[in-house]
């Protein structure tokens, strides 16, 4: 490596090339001075710099004849049984141990060495490695990998979309599943299954297990469902739940999002925050009573947010002076936009004015529950074993259990 006062080898060439100019002006007396300078500056000698400056150019010439290979089939062979035997090291690591675990080796007849070819072994260089190891084969992974092929195959004939804010007609709905882990995967824990109409906003929840969710949801909703619009993991796409999708729902369409795009499934992500994160946070559930009292409040809340909360829906985007702005439709309850439509049932229909008759709101806090933290348990994100619950400053509190009634409403009279 060059000193700091020194040029490093392509730094004369550039030299010169500004120099060259001056140099073939015809005044010898400045040809003179030149040569003495650049003499001094690149510390070649006049001669050369004679015949470098009057050459056609100062580019340095390739190499024409190519240097004959050193290190013959012999030693490509040998470095390979040996790159094998050490598990793939690198080339900085191979060399030093190259020799020795090859001379192992041949004395349990796993490779047959001569004194040339431990001559070779003993001087190749960590350059000549790397390009030797780049030619052989490319090591084996430890563990089986998924290829592009070996990929979610049910995914592959499912279409990539986003179900369009401007949908009327109800049955396209957005379904998600939501984690109660508690910051840690270890272990089984409850989950929820949350639905959403797009057209309607009517939404439905469920800690069943998969079918026997879809099943709740499908018994419970008053319309079709047309379109499932999942995003691509696995508890949606297998072999089972595709199979039931198929014989249990009658002209079903399925679509998923994009592949990192959270975003295609805008309407239930939104819903994930607001009708169930703002309740249980990110606690971990992982009993069965825990599970039953879930689902109990959910049959609270599918009265309460279908019947009664209002909800705004998406009528026009408008771009003015570069500015896209959103125009509102008036808010309205699910129940209301989807006995606009004109496809529910008279049977629900009066079933449910009845229960909206029998039903008397009281002063509701979505964030009530997401404030009882000892219904749940937390997770250390540096271990893998859940732990209570404890209040900051403070000792842990007893397991409490979540009210089912009177949260949204009372119901009088029997449901």
């Amino acid at each position: 490596m060059p000193a700091d006062n020194e040029m490093t080898i392509d730094e004369p060439s550039k030299y010169l090339k500004k120099l060259r100019p001056r140099y073939l002006a015809p005044d010898r007396a400045e040809k003179g001075r030149l040569l003495t300078e650049m003499a001094l500056v690149t510390r070649l000698h006049r001669k050369s710099l004679v015949r470098l400056l009057n050459q056609h150019s100062l580019e340095r010439p390739r190499r024409v004849n190519r240097r004959s290979r050193h290190y013959g089939l012999a030693v490509e062979q040998a470095v390979a049984i040996v790159w094998e035997s050490v598990d793939y090291l690198c080339a900085e690591w191979l060399q030093s141990a190259l020799l020795p675990t090859a001379q192992h080796l041949a004395r349990f007849g796993e490779l047959q060495l001569t004194p040339d070819l431990e001559a070779q072994l003993a001087q190749i260089s960590v350059s000549t490695l790397q390009r030797l190891l780049g030619r052989l084969p490319r090591p084996p992974s430890r563990l089986p990998q998924k290829g592009p092929e070996q990929a979610n195959r049910l995914c592959q004939a499912v279409p990539m979309r986003r179900l369009p804010w401007e949908t009327v007609e109800p049955g396209h709905c957005e379904v998600e599943l939501v984690h109660h882990a508690g910051g840690s995967t270890a272990g089984e824990y409850g989950h929820t299954l949350q639905l959403i109409d797009v057209a309607t906003g009517w939404s439905e929840r469920s800690q069943r297990a998969m079918e026997a969710g879809f099943r709740q949801i499908r018994a419970r909703l008053p319309f079709l469902i047309r379109e499932l619009h999942p995003d691509n993991r696995s508890e949606f796409f297998n072999t089972h739940l595709v199979r039931f999708f198929g014989e249990a729902i009658t002209g079903l369409t399925l679509s998923r999002s994009r592949p990192y795009h959270k975003n295609d499934n805008r309407f239930v992500e939104q819903k994930n925050a607001t009708l169930v994160r703002a309740y249980l946070g990110h606690l971990r559930l992982e009993t069965a009573e825990q599970v039953a009292q879930l689902n109990a409040l959910y049959d609270q809340m599918w009265i309460y947010y279908n019947l009664f909360q209002p909800v705004l829906h998406l009528a026009e985007k408008r771009r003015l002076e570069g500015k896209l702005r959103r125009i509102w439709d008036q808010a309205q309850t699910p129940y209301q936009r989807l006995l606009a439509t004109g496809v529910l049932d008279p049977t629900p229909a009066s079933s449910w004015r009845g229960a909206m008759s029998r039903s008397i709101l009281v002063g509701y806090v979505k964030r009530s529950i997401g404030s009882w933290p000892a219904c749940g348990r937390a997770v250390s994100p540096r271990s893998r074993e859940p732990k209570p619950w404890q209040p900051k400053g403070g000792t842990a509190s007893a397991p409490v259990t979540f009210p089912t009634e009177g949260i949204a409403f009372r119901i009088l009279g029997p449901r």
